[in-house]
């Protein structure tokens, strides 16, 4: 009988630590051949959730890779990623890789891994269609500027520290909040990349309400976030990469996305980030 009761107790362990494996909890995004990837929910052209799904070009390259990584689109599971989020969810093993607008730079890379870029944008403003031009960051860089972005976004640090520390900077948690403060006059201008500001201003309800400033402040490369450390997934995620572009799917995906908006999104840049 009491080895008979040993068996059991070992059986039952046994169940007990492959369940704990095979859990939700399982630390990398994954889960029972799905995989959960975080984009932005509220960027018209890059990664906005809408009643027929999720549409925009880090949402299209973020299918490509998870289809080279072995998931089919049924597979993936869309998290909102906020900018403030995103080195969370990473840490936390709540997203296996991230693609949402993702700068890449060397105070994240601390605390995350990237690989790519695949997208190089540049911060601008986007203002009212009847404003005057801001020409400069002279012009920004005064306590009357009423300036908007998002929390823990490198636009809203870059205005802080780098050209308009003078400005009334409003940070908001996304950037349809900046987008209402601008149309309804509470703000003077939004900043934050441009490709960001094209996909807001090419919406049909909004065409011909607002314009880029055309200032490049600063660049920009796109990254794909992911857990610390990860080389096999970083190398994985850039073989990928560089099979959107070689294929042509890349160049698909952006004119989609920006062509509509007149937007030049350039050329696929070079894969940097390798370790």
């Amino acid at each position: 009988m009491r080895l008979r009761h040993a068996g059991i107790a070992a059986t039952v362990l046994a169940l007990s630590l492959t369940a704990t494996a095979c859990g939700g909890g399982s630390g990398d995004g994954k889960d029972d051949g799905k995989i959960t990837i975080g984009i932005k929910f509220d960027q018209p052209g890059l990664g906005l959730k809408t009643p027929d799904g999720y549409t925009g070009f880090d949402v299209d390259v973020a299918t490509y890779v998870a289809k080279e990584l072995g998931y089919d689109k049924k597979d993936i599971t869309w998290k909102q990623a906020p900018s403030a989020e995103r080195e969370n969810l990473i840490r936390n093993g709540d997203v296996k890789f991230i693609a949402a607008t993702y700068t890449i730079n060397d105070e994240r890379k601390q605390k995350v891994s990237f690989a790519g870029p695949y997208l190089l944008a540049h911060q601008d403003l986007l203002l009212q269609a009847g404003n005057k031009d801001i020409t400069s960051k002279t012009d920004l860089n005064k306590s009357s500027m009423k300036l908007c972005s998002v929390k823990g976004s490198t636009s809203a640090q870059n205005v802080k520290k780098k050209f308009a520390p003078h400005a009334n900077l409003q940070e908001y948690g996304g950037y349809s909040e900046c987008l209402t403060g601008l149309e309804n006059g509470t703000v003077d201008a939004l900043t934050t990349d441009d490709s960001i500001l094209a996909g807001f201003a090419a919406q049909d309800d909004l065409q011909g309400k607002f314009k880029l400033a055309g200032l490049n402040l600063s660049d920009e490369p796109y990254g794909i976030g992911l857990k610390k450390g990860d080389t096999e997934l970083q190398g994985k995620i850039n073989d990928a990469l560089k099979k959107m572009v070689k294929d042509g799917s890349w160049k698909k995906f952006a004119d989609k996305a920006f062509g509509p908006a007149h937007y030049d999104y350039g050329t696929a840049p070079k894969i940097t980030e390798t370790s």
